[in-house]
């Protein structure tokens, strides 16, 4: 999403959520999935061997660092050819988001890892292209039936910071004709956050989360064939 004065706290708690995910599965030639301007190019840089970017020429989002024009539900590159793929709120717009994830897995190297940040509360956005909002249990079903392992998914905050956060998305709506020329809606959108954050330390709720982070590898031969040795036994 776009770094702006309204969603700085959600954006904060994302990227913060990002970078341990990155510097803890980040490794090798990674896979920008959907990276538009890559905006987290310089957070990868220290990790990993490449960083390639893939979006569709229709992406609303500025251009110019693409490497590969393409479409996240057929990539454009041979089996096992990654190490790494990140994805960041990109899922939700995708009409077959089911099969997004099974190419993910198919250009992953075996015990290579998928890093995915997905809404679950959010309003509509980047309208037509709008499709889903996926529960941690949703989640989970997609990855694990795509055939990975799923180590975490997280959820980035309770209900404050969703609630706060939708709030002030909503009263940006008025910020228009004359009050454009006063900071009032900007500087109460501040403090709302503000506050929301203060709050979701208190009552962590997460059940409420506006978004998820998801950890998934792609298990290597050497384990499938264990489950497969386990399963005769048992």
């Amino acid at each position: 999403m776009a770094k702006e004065l309204k969603n700085l706290l959600v954006n904060w708690l994302h990227d913060r959520a990002l970078k341990q995910a990155i510097r803890s599965h980040a490794t090798g030639d990674l896979l920008d999935v959907g990276c538009g301007r890559k905006p987290y190019a310089e957070m990868i840089a220290p990790f990993v061997a490449s960083h390639v970017g893939i979006d569709y020429p229709g992406s609303p989002h500025e251009q110019s660092a693409i490497n590969v024009y393409g479409r996240a539900e057929r990539l454009p590159f041979r089996e096992e050819s990654f190490d790494t793929v990140l994805c960041t709120a990109v899922l939700e717009h995708l009409a077959e988001g089911r099969a997004a994830v099974d190419e993910a897995f198919r250009v992953l190297k075996p015990g290579g890892t998928a890093i995915y940040s997905v809404p679950f509360i959010w309003h509509l956005h980047e309208e037509p292209h709008d499709y889903y909002r996926y529960s941690k249990y949703g989640l989970d079903y997609v990855f694990k039936t795509a055939g990975f392992s799923v180590e975490s998914i997280e959820p980035l905050s309770g209900f404050w910071v969703t609630f706060g956060q939708l709030f002030v998305y909503n009263i940006y709506r008025f910020n228009v004709g004359p009050l454009r020329f006063f900071p009032i809606i900007p500087l109460v959108g501040l403090l709302v956050q503000l506050f929301a954050l203060l709050l979701d330390q208190i009552d962590r709720s997460p059940q409420w989360t506006w978004m998820y982070l998801i950890i998934a590898r792609k298990r290597d031969q050497n384990e499938f064939e264990g489950d497969s040795v386990l399963s005769e036994i048992e």
